[in-house]
């Protein structure tokens, strides 16, 4: 099967699902460097990634072409913000509809699954490397591709080993801010959209702290959804952006009263990095 037709004899295509990111990059370059199969290279775009992975694909675009390796973005069958606002959908238990699917996270994930969907789709039969570390078993099943290689866990390599390897290439994920530039993976566990509702309080918190203008993004997204971003505490009140705002800022003020100073982000804990 070639991996975009049926009824032949053909190899199969190789495809890498690239989104930028630590582990499929170094998946990416770590495929070129050993010589294994590669016919093509997808990123999923839902429009939503920090700036940052914009960057970083813009950066290895022309690695890709001096390669001769095509590289083909695909997309959500609706906007992002229409599924997550404006979309109807039908009660489960009752008569009616609301808008939105609203946050896209835990139970809730429509968005990974479109995601899915859409790669799958256009990669059909090819064989679909995918950028799964090999401390992160608990993904594997969850990776719903028919197809899929995962090069990263064959290896044995961590995301630590993943992100070391990336640096030594030179990609750092900056973020542009009014006081320099951020690391992102210096203050985020996983650099997944700006807006993913499974981000856990320590990024929100830097994210507050250190990325002010996705914040006010954030903020302007829970002000159109009833859902707090991150549900509600164990006696019932919400826990949104603005109850998180208000919470990281009393931390702040205590954290001044009692001499604590406000760190800077904090380096990863490096990996070992690959053999090349």
């Amino acid at each position: 099967m070639c991996g975009r037709c049926s009824g032949c004899d053909m190899e199969p295509r190789h495809i890498a699902s690239v989104s930028f990111g630590k582990d499929s990059l170094a998946m990416l370059y770590l495929l070129i460097a050993r010589g294994w199969p590669l016919d093509e290279v997808v990123f999923f775009n839902n429009g939503m990634e920090f700036q940052a992975i914009y960057d970083t694909r813009d950066r290895v675009l022309p690695d890709l072409e001096a390669l001769g390796i095509p590289y083909t973005e695909l997309f959500p069958r609706s906007t992002f913000l229409y599924d997550m606002l404006e979309r109807p959908i039908k009660y489960r238990d009752r008569p009616g509809y609301h808008y939105g699917y609203q946050w896209c996270g835990g139970p809730c994930r429509w968005a990974t699954a479109e995601k899915l969907r859409v790669i799958r789709d256009y990669c059909a039969d090819a064989v679909i490397y995918v950028g799964l570390a090999a401390d992160e078993p608990q993904r594997f099943e969850k990776c719903g591709y028919p197809n899929r290689r995962l090069p990263l866990a064959e290896w044995g390599l961590t995301e630590p080993d993943c992100l070391e390897y990336c640096q030594q290439l030179g990609f750092q994920w900056l973020e542009e801010t009014g006081n320099g530039p951020v690391p992102l993976y210096d203050i985020l566990d996983r650099v997944s959209c700006w807006c993913c509702g499974n981000k856990n309080l320590k990024e929100l918190k830097h994210i507050y702290l250190y990325l002010p203008q996705y914040w006010e993004r954030l903020k302007g997204l829970q002000a159109h959804m009833s859902r707090p971003m991150k549900g509600w505490y164990q006696d019932g009140r919400p826990k949104g952006v603005f109850e998180l705002e208000r919470r990281f800022e009393q931390e702040l003020q205590e954290a001044a009263k009692s001499g604590r100073a406000r760190r800077a982000p904090g380096k990863k804990r490096r990996g070992r990095g690959p053999e090349r």
